[in-house]
């Protein structure tokens, strides 16, 4: 989870702790990693790679460092995608409308 406690958590100290035969994987929120930090560690060799598939800016531009920066994997923020996930969400989204339009709406906000 995000917040003022968690912004960053990840940086400099715990990316150089991490040594250079280990990789960092984020599919959580960008922001607990320092980004700075993590260039600087794909830059410098700190650590082998990263594969990440959530970003400070998305979607990610087209001239943002981490399209060039060294043993990265980038995914478009899709490390939640399973078959599972998509028939309980579009599942959930079809019954959510049925029932609207029966007059009997269900998980209201």
């Amino acid at each position: 989870m995000l917040s003022d406690a968690t912004r960053g958590i990840v940086g400099e100290p715990e990316l150089r702790a991490l040594g250079p035969d280990s990789y960092l994987v984020n599919t959580a929120r960008a922001a607990l990693v320092d980004q700075a930090a993590l260039r600087q560690a794909l830059s410098n060799g700190w650590i082998a790679g990263a594969g990440l598939d959530v970003y400070d800016i998305e979607p990610l531009p087209g001239d943002h460092w981490l399209r060039t920066a060294p043993r990265t994997v980038l995914s478009p923020h899709m490390g939640y995608v399973s078959a599972r996930g998509y028939r309980v969400f579009y599942g959930d989204a079809v019954e959510d409308i049925a029932a609207y339009l029966r007059g009997e709406p269900i998980r209201l906000l």
